[in-house]
């Protein structure tokens, strides 16, 4: 697939050398422009653009910055994408990073803000594992007690791109439900940076609940 990463940072990085790895054809972009990613993309087999290339006719589209960038995005920017690019979204709500986002802490889950900001739907997946973990502990399909990730979203066709593309990279896939749901995956809750199978990540999403710890929240 012809995949877009908008982010270069920990995530987006691991995706890019894993999904080059796998034969994607991977464009990755970030805010300082392409010249200063031309050592990681000669390295690992991706293609380093601008954040606009990053979008244009691509199958799937990962957004991987920290949400206070979100709304720093071009404007329009995926006004130049397919109407029928999945755009996944990594991110995860760190007050102390990303300062006050009041819609967030009004109750607003994160990836919902997120899809609000750029105007697209989006799929919410890879914000609850370690980077090194994403790296390092794909398995194939069927190995006992491989590492599960939930996926969330509302457009079933866009879930199964994403699902599918997961366990390509070596993880189960678990629905997590519709995209208002997906606070059972943000920081502070059972399933947030833990290694557990499907089993264990179904658990976890059932035992999570809507309130944001204070931790989690602005000052």
């Amino acid at each position: 697939m012809k995949i877009g990463i908008i982010g270069a940072g920990h995530i987006g990085g691991t995706l890019a050398r894993r999904l080059a790895a796998l034969g994607h054809d991977v464009a990755l972009a970030n805010s300082r422009g392409p010249e200063s990613l031309r050592e990681l993309t000669a390295e690992i087999g991706a293609t380093a653009v601008t954040v606009e290339d990053a979008v244009r006719d691509r199958d799937v589209v990962v957004v991987t910055i920290p949400l206070k960038a979100v709304p720093k995005l071009p404007r329009g920017l995926f006004g130049n994408a397919r109407a029928d690019t999945v755009v996944i979204d990594t991110g995860n709500y760190y007050p102390q990073r990303d300062g006050r986002i009041d819609g967030i802490e009004q109750g607003t889950t994160e990836s919902a803000w997120v899809a609000q900001q750029i105007g697209r739907p989006v799929v919410k997946v890879f914000n609850n594992i370690y980077a090194k973990h994403l790296l390092e502990k794909g398995q194939p399909a069927g190995t006992p007690k491989r590492i599960a990730l939930p996926v969330a979203g509302d457009d079933a066709t866009a879930k199964r791109v994403v699902m599918n593309l997961v366990n390509e990279l070596g993880f189960d896939p678990v629905d997590a439900g519709t995209l208002a749901e997906s606070w059972r995956q943000q920081p502070g809750s059972p399933v947030y940076g833990t290694d557990f199978d499907a089993a264990g990540v179904k658990t976890a999403l059932a035992k999570a609940t809507p309130e944001r710890a204070p931790e989690w929240r602005a000052k």
